[in-house]
Order: C-alpha cells, then sequence, then structure tokens
C-alpha cells in the first residue's frame, strides 16, 4: 500500500471517528428529550454502520500477523 493511500485511509478514519462521536451525542440529546424510540434505534443503527466501517479501515492499515 502506497503512502498516499495510507493517508487518504487514515484521514477517512478521522472523518468516521467524529461522525461516530456526533451520533454518539445526538443520540444522547435524543434519549434526554425523550424521543421516539423509533428514531433513537434508527440512528444507534446509523451508529453501527460507522462503526463497522471504521473497523474495516482499520484492517485496511494494519496488517494481519501470521503467527
Amino acid at each position: 500500500m502506497s503512502d498516499q493511500e495510507q493517508t487518504e485511509i487514515r484521514l477517512e478514519y478521522a472523518k468516521l471517528k467524529q461522525d461516530h462521536t456526533d451520533f454518539d451525542a445526538a443520540i444522547n440529546a435524543m434519549i434526554a428529550t425523550g424521543c421516539d424510540p423509533l428514531q433513537i434505534q434508527r440512528m444507534k443503527k446509523k451508529k453501527l454502520a460507522v462503526k463497522d466501517r471504521m473497523k474495516n479501515l482499520e484492517d485496511r492499515i494494519i496488517p494481519d500477523i501470521i503467527a
């Protein structure tokens, strides 16, 4: 993997990490205001999708080590 590709992946990872934090704050605010549980569940699902994407990027950055 080239340095350019690794830099792009790291930038995308940083953006996703911020999105994940934003979703967390939004979900907590929704819970505090007594928002519709279905909307909260949808936000949690989107947050989980962001976390899954972050994991995929981590796997691309960190090579597998075969023992």
